[in-house]
């Protein structure tokens, strides 16, 4: 750039020693194109400063910096320089060209009063699971201090220009945050979504800039699930007394019978164990058994577990889930309920893995609630949204593909009894059974070209009663034939399929809800002594459903309880996934 403008200056002079010769009008041409390109470079460069005593007349010169100042961030995908990054240019873009680029947080030189609300609310935005970091704050407390106390700063339009810009930036990110949540991908965030320009960034923007308070502005454009609203009940409680620090996290199990992997994981216990007080750390020497038990004792204590001191992945989970992972936890599930519809049905079936339960809601009311069963890490539930189809009363089971290739068939490979034992029956897929000993097991490897399925009746993996739904996965709600494990805490132990143990009640809402949304005059050939008298009879029978009632299988690892904030083990690991995808770092 230096050579290009070194060049023309040596034009212009040049031009001007030839000015006293006679020329014709086509000479002029190119020297007044010249002066018009010298003039757009100058119009292009950036203003570092621009000084303005009379704060009666700077509007103006704070509004010709952001309007250059937008320009080059439209140009360089928000970073106009190494200082000022402007993260939702397009929208700051189309909020101030409304607005002919006019300054919307000060005037002459002077703080609008809603400035300093939103500062306020950025000191305290971690009550709404939110990383002020992520809203350039500490950029923006800096430009806002420096303003407030050095009066030459105050006369500087081009500081003006930047704080107005950040201030803008800052709000629309929370907007955008609070609506959409973080868990999307930046090819379908609303800061590219035109169509929200008007309708939700810049209208809400207005109202705020209007003097309508910003928790009634932030309130509108969040969930209104009750789970929503009770989860940020219990942040401000969380917050205030969370410790910030930051811990070393554990990776568990170590490589078993790798001396090096084992001595590592010992040291990166030992220094994490020292984090807490419990024992001092030393780089150059392991502690011996005795002294690393008596401080994973020390720290069960602290934390009011069994102090057995020994090493388990229960220690493990709790040494890792430290306040900060617990606030990523809040932060990631608040973003989850940003992932459902704006608007509930009325009635609905919720089942949240993490926390084994199943939940009827009905006018946003609990109708029902239950423990359940889902999958284990290995063969985990997926998340999903269906309805309920039908119901079938003493169900047979036809085992998965994936089971087949990952457990039976080894198993038969060993011994074709495998499947007497078990209570299955080998059959072609067109329903002709066959004898197990006559297939020779050992020429499949990839799977197997016949079904396996389990008669109907107590013994039935499936239990009494199976709930469909149209899903890719082959998984329903189902009863179980194992309901003693319903007594465990931990109860992520099935293939995927989701175990219910208040199968009957549930079973009963469905029927009763048909039956109350049938046309006047019809009726139902089945009803709730239906069902009773054909489990009693152990009769098979397959019951659609004609009021479908829509389910969604979730993975919530946290919820509010009563102003504080209850959590569930990241059974599948899928909060930590998405921690390292979107959070990182914090």
């Amino acid at each position: 750039m230096a050579l290009h403008l070194q060049k023309i200056y040596f034009q212009v002079r040049q031009f001007t020693l030839d000015l006293h010769q006679p020329k014709t009008p086509a000479f002029y041409f190119p020297v007044i194109l010249l002066i018009c390109i010298i003039g757009c470079h100058r119009s292009e460069k950036l203003k570092d400063k621009e000084l303005i005593n009379d704060p009666r007349n700077i509007n103006g010169y704070v509004q010709d910096n952001i309007k250059a100042y937008l320009s080059v961030a439209m140009e360089k995908d928000g970073k106009v320089n190494d200082s000022l990054q402007v993260q939702y240019s397009a929208v700051i873009q189309d909020f101030y060209s409304d607005r002919e680029y006019q300054p919307a947080w000060c005037d002459t030189g002077i703080w609008h009063p809603q400035a300093s609300r939103l500062m306020a609310y950025l000191d305290t935005a971690e009550r709404d699971g939110l990383f002020k970091s992520d809203y350039q704050y500490n950029k923006i407390k800096e430009i806002k201090q420096s303003l407030d106390a050095d009066s030459v700063k105050r006369k500087d339009a081009v500081i003006w220009a930047k704080a107005d810009m950040l201030f803008s930036d800052a709000f629309m990110h929370i907007l955008a945050d609070l609506g959409q949540g973080r868990l999307q991908p930046d090819s379908v965030s609303w800061k590219h979504d035109t169509a929200r320009f008007t309708r939700f960034f810049r209208k809400n923007l207005d109202r705020f800039l209007q003097g309508e308070p910003l928790d009634s502005v932030w309130k509108q454009v969040q969930p209104k699930m009750p789970g929503y609203a009770l989860l940020k009940n219990g942040i401000k409680r969380f917050v205030d007394s969370m410790d910030p620090k930051t811990y070393t996290y554990l990776t568990y199990h170590y490589k078993a019978g790798d001396v090096k992997d084992s001595t590592a994981f010992i040291r990166k216990l030992q220094l994490r164990l020292s984090e807490s007080n419990c024992i001092i750390y030393s780089k150059d020497a392991l502690p011996d058994s005795a002294n690393l038990a008596d401080a994973i004792k020390k720290y069960q204590k602290l934390k009011k577990t069994t102090a057995d001191g020994k090493i388990s992945s229960a220690l493990i989970k709790s040494l890792n889930l430290t306040d900060r992972e617990k606030y990523n936890r809040i932060a990631i599930t608040l973003d989850r309920y940003k992932l459902l519809p704006d608007s509930m049905p009325e009635k609905y079936i919720w089942v949240n893995l993490p926390g084994y339960y199943l939940q009827l809601w009905d006018s946003d009311t609990i109708n029902l609630t239950s423990k359940i069963i889902c999958g284990k890490p290995g063969t985990p539930t997926p998340t999903l949204t269906s309805a309920i189809s039908d119901i079938v009363i003493f169900p047979t089971w036809t085992v998965p593909e994936s089971i087949i290739k990952k457990e039976m068939l080894p198993a038969l490979k060993k011994s074709a009894g495998y499947l007497a034992r078990k209570g299955l029956q080998l059959y072609t897929f067109d329903g002709v059974p066959v004898d197990p000993s006559t297939v020779n097991w050992a020429k499949y490897t990839k799977g197997i070209p016949y079904k396996i399925q389990q008669g109907s009746g107590n013994d039935n993996a499936l239990g009494v009663i199976k709930f469909n739904f149209e899903n890719p996965y082959f998984v329903y709600l189902h009863d179980t034939n194992q309901r003693y494990l319903f007594k465990n805490g931990m109860r992520s132990l099935s293939h995927g399929c989701v175990r219910v143990q208040e199968w009957e009640k549930l079973a009963f809402y469905i029927i009763r809800n048909d039956s109350t949304k049938m046309p006047t005059g019809d009726t139902l050939a089945y009803n709730t002594d239906s069902i009773t008298n054909w489990i009693a009879n152990k009769e098979r029978h397959r019951i659609p459903v004609k009021n479908k009632i829509p389910l969604f299988i979730r993975y919530f690892s946290c919820e509010g309880n009563n102003g504080s904030i209850k959590f569930y083990d990241d059974i599948y690991g899928e909060d930590k996934r998405l921690k390292e995808k979107y959070f990182a770092g914090k």
